[in-house]
């Protein structure tokens, strides 16, 4: 598919730094262990999609907390490399930022990861600059900035700008949300309240009336539920090298094919698949982007 004009993408939510070390394994209980690689990198669900979403030939905006904290140069040029720009929510903290630290397993490309997620640094609504859906095509909020993300969903659907969640798990807050989202496409470990079951999660999604579900599953097919259809997508299967961020790089891939003319839910499906698929092939959030043939 070819990309036929630049889109412009709103990411909202989770700011963080990333460190990843490759390692043979994690470690146990007292014992040290040396990293056969390392590379660092800004983080976060909605900051990775909006990198992929740039990357394959967009304007994205980044909306979160960064602050002012020296750590937080790494992962402001970081983002400046990747022509991502960002709109800082809460600027004048000193605090440090939200550091994840993740070691890969090399033999299999599983992850273990220890990090701080945005539960103390929520950023009020009021700190929303008037125009931050001028020119936006679609929105991508990751649920770790309630407050804020609910007013983005509303004036968004006001809009005609649709919304997408990446539902990688249940926070509090999803609710007040999902009444205006186009596009919820969520993992397995997407849990609403009282839902066990993947037919409990579309049941629930449904209340809301939103048009378009997904639930991914990792390596195996995604499942998906529309206002008269549902079915499966089978990913593409391989031998990871990295499997972190790969559902990042999947929302933000979904972002950029949803928005190209003539390209459907399902195939927007598909093709992000492909790029998740691609991304888990290197290690790091960075280093599939040297990869050739790639379908934008």
């Amino acid at each position: 598919m070819t990309n036929l004009k630049s889109h412009h993408g709103l990411f909202v939510g989770l700011v963080t730094l990333d460190l990843i070390y490759l390692a043979d394994s994690p470690p146990q209980n007292n014992q040290k262990i040396v990293a056969t690689d390392y590379t660092a990198a800004a983080g976060g669900p909605a900051t990775n999609a909006g990198v992929t979403f740039s990357y394959l030939g967009n304007q994205a905006t980044v909306a979160g907390v960064v602050g002012s904290h020296p750590m937080t140069h790494l992962i402001k040029s970081d983002l400046a490399d990747r022509q991502v720009q960002i709109v800082d929510l809460h600027p004048t903290p000193n605090n440090p930022p939200p550091v994840s630290s993740i070691i890969v397993t090399q033999t299999t490309g599983e992850r273990a990861v220890i990090s701080m997620n945005a539960t103390k640094i929520q950023a009020s609504s009021t700190s929303l600059p008037p125009n931050i859906l001028d020119n936006v095509d679609i929105v991508l909020i990751d649920g770790h900035q309630m407050s804020v993300s609910r007013e983005i969903a509303i004036a968004a659907q006001a809009k005609n700008i649709p919304v997408a969640i990446d539902g990688g798990s249940w926070k509090s807050g999803f609710e007040n949300i999902l009444p205006y989202v186009d596009y919820a496409i969520c993992s397995s470990n997407f849990l609403p309240p009282n839902c066990h079951q993947e037919t409990e999660i579309f049941a629930y999604l449904n209340q809301f009336s939103i048009p378009y579900i997904a639930i991914t599953h990792g390596e195996k097919p995604i499942t998906y539920n529309l206002r008269d259809e549902s079915g499966e997508i089978k990913v593409p299967q391989l031998q990871a090298v990295d499997t972190l961020g790969a559902g990042d790089v999947f929302h933000g891939a979904f972002c950029h094919y949803i928005t190209q003319k003539g390209c459907n839910f399902t195939d927007a499906l598909a093709f992000a698949a492909d790029i998740a698929a691609l991304s888990c092939r290197c290690f790091g959030t960075r280093t599939w982007m040297n990869s050739g043939n790639i379908k934008k």
